[in-house]
This record gives structure tokens, sequence and C-alpha cells, in this order.
């Protein structure tokens, strides 16, 4: 005998651009949507999905898209065998939407249901499921997804902002990955720094251990361009803090920047007497050993290493190094003073009726007073970061 042809319990929700419908089948065992074409020209979708030689267990879940060659339609024609309320039996049904619907449903199969998504063609809100005004009896609401239209407008809106933001991070980057691309340009400019400065440090040390004190005339010639690249370059470091790169404040960077180009440029660069003089051996020396102790702590810090001898050699060795550096500067414009005052390098005069000769050497002795007071606001930044790092706490009181 025939199983009897029963409906099964349909459920239904909604959302704007989506149908949900669950049907009360479990142990389905085949699923087929017939094609029919209707006298009023309504195409019906298409599918025939025969699970009885599937090796899966049933409660494993089968997606399935339809592709069929029309471009809408608005009925469903549905027949399964399964186990529903009127236990093992043949069900179908049919639904002839409320408006058109595209052709390519999704259907997922359980051990005790069959879920199915069907796409709106046009993304609105639907009165109701059906184009008759009165619900067949075996189609209810699906409580558990219900929503009523606002509440699926918001969550359409939040689902495009999700979207939106998505996109953004894709085109912008994500903070993980901008942060890994900082560190890694932050490594790669203190790497060469180190290597500049490095370099400068061994050729200096070495000539010295070698010729002696005769190293210190030919200094200039040199490491020379060597430091012009790492001085200029240092420009960058300046520019990190100023933008925000680096949390480094921007004043102390832009003195020591500015401070070193201009006795290198100026007193050493543009003063052939003064590239002989063994004060530039002093001045390359304990610029170098300075950076390469600060250059080599940065380089490890992006990439979260902490050697402590060395922390503790770039906290410390600037206590004795920054005031010989300045010293050994203010000595090189003190050299200098007399030689641009022979040669009257940069020196101008006022325009009538003042007529007045304004010697370089004026504006020199003026910036012998800057270097000091540069030495104090660096000296008293990086005495706070050496307070930060191993001051000691104070021990609360009872």
């Amino acid at each position: 005998m025939e199983n009897q042809v029963l409906t099964p319990h349909v459920y239904w929700a909604q959302r704007h651009r989506e149908l949900y419908l669950r049907v009360e089948l479990s142990d389905v065992q085949g699923l087929t949507l017939l094609p029919r074409l209707e006298c009023s020209s309504v195409i019906i979708a298409h599918c025939s999905l025969e699970l009885l030689g599937l090796s899966s267990p049933p409660g494993s879940a089968y997606q399935v898209g339809l592709q069929v060659p029309f471009a809408v339609t608005h009925i469903s024609f549905f027949i399964a065998q399964g186990h529903g309320a009127k236990g093992d039996n043949v069900y179908e049904f049919h639904l002839e939407f409320l408006d058109l619907v595209k052709p390519e449903p999704v259907y997922k199969l359980t051990q005790r249901q069959v879920n199915i998504t069907v796409q709106k063609k046009v993304s609105q809100w639907w009165e109701r499921l059906t184009k008759q005004e009165k619900r067949p009896l075996f189609l209810a609401p699906d409580f558990d997804r219900w929503l009523d239209e606002s509440d699926a407008e918001m969550e359409l809106r939040a689902k495009e902002e999700e979207r939106l933001n998505k996109l953004r991070l894709e085109s912008e980057g994500s903070p993980e990955t901008l942060t890994n691309l900082r560190k890694g340009y932050l490594f790669m400019y203190n790497l060469v720094q180190f290597l500049g400065f490095s370099w400068i440090f061994v050729n200096l040390t070495v000539r010295f251990c070698i010729l002696g004190k005769e190293s210190f005339y030919d200094t200039f010639h040199t490491v020379a361009d060597m430091m012009y690249f790492c001085q200029m370059l240092a420009v960058v470091e300046t520019i990190n803090a100023a933008i925000g790169v680096t949390t480094s404040p921007v004043l102390p960077s832009l003195i020591q920047l500015l401070g070193r180009n201009f006795i290198l440029f100026i007193i050493f660069g543009t003063m052939e007497e003064m590239q002989n003089k063994a004060v530039v051996f002093f001045v390359f020396y304990l610029w170098s050993a300075i950076e390469i102790f600060r250059y080599s702590f940065y380089m490890l810090t992006c990439i979260d290493m902490d050697w402590k001898v060395l922390t503790w050699l770039r906290y410390t060795l600037w206590i004795p190094l920054y005031p010989l550096g300045c010293l050994a500067e203010a000595v090189s414009v003190i050299q200098s003073i007399p030689i641009f005052n022979e040669t009257g390098r940069f020196s101008f005069t006022l325009p009538y009726p003042v007529k007045i000769k304004v010697r370089f050497s004026f504006f020199l002795q003026i910036y012998l007073i800057m270097i000091f007071l540069g030495l104090y606001i660096n000296f008293r930044h990086l005495y706070k970061q050496r307070r930060r790092r191993y001051g000691q706490k104070k021990k609360k009181i009872h």
C-alpha cells in the first residue's frame, strides 16, 4: 500500500532580502522539487536531490544551491519522504509567494528538519508570505527567527555597517598589521643608523690604534661621507616624533639634529682649515659612541627584546658622553671663530644708512651659549628617561 500523502508543518520568517522556511521532517530520505510551467507563465524552480544512496549518516547536513536558467519565480513545490507528524510518509506542499524570488534557494538537511533559504528578487519587507490572504493551515511563523520590520531594519543596518567596516579595514589594514609595519619600518631605520655609526666608530678606533695621534688630522676626509649620510638620515627621526610614529618628544630630537648638522655642515663642511684639526676626531668619535648604543637599543625594542646590559649602557653612557660631546662641539666653534673672521665667510654688511659689517663670528658666539642651553634640555630629558627606568620607588610610610 502506498504511503498517504500529507502536508508537513512549515514555519517561516523573513528579512528584507531573504525568506526562511523550516520544514518539520526528520530522517528525510528523498527530496524533490518538480518543474512545471503554469498557464499563467509562472516558472517553477526545479531541484532533485536523492539521499537514499548517500553513505553519510542521517544527522549530516547538506547544502545544495539550485542552478536554473530562468531569472525569477514565485512558486515553490516541495515533495519529500520522512518522519513527520503522521509518522513515516510522503509529505508535500506548494507555496505561491507574495512576490518574485530568485530560483536559487539553499537547502540544509538535518536529522530533524529541512531548512530552506530563498532570496527575494527585490529587497523589501513583505506583509505576508503568500499571495493568498488566508494563511495555509500547515504554515506558521517561526518565532525562533522572527523579527518585526523595525528590528529587521536594524539588523540589516548592522550587517551593512559590519560589511563596510570590514572593507575599510581591508583597504586600510588592521591595527595589528599597521603596528607590525611601523615596527618593521623603525627596525630598518635604527638598523641602518646603527651600522653607519658603528662603521665610523670602528674605523676611528682601528686608525687610532694603528696610527696613534696622526689619525686625528685626517678624520674628516676618512669618515665624513658616512657622517653626512647618518646626519641627513637623522631628519627622519625628528619627523617620526613630529607625526607620532614614535613617542619621543620633538624638541630634544630637533635640538640635537640642528646642533650636530650646524657643526658638521657649517663649521667643518665649509671651512677646509677646520677639516684638518684634531677636534674633528673627538666630535665624530663621541657622536658615534653615543649612537651605537642608542640605535641598537631602539632596534631591539622594535622586536620586543630587552638585553639588560645594553639597556643599562643606553641609559647610563650618556651621562659622561653628552657633556664631552658638547664640550668638543664648543671647542670646534671657538677654533673656527678666528678662521671665519679672517676669511669673512658668511659675514655681511647692513644696507644704507647703517652700513655696519656683521661678522659671522658674532652668531658663533651666540651659538656657544645655545650649545650649553641645548645640553641642559637634552640632559634633563635623558635624566627623566633614566629615572623612569631605574628610579627607586618610594617606600610607603605606614
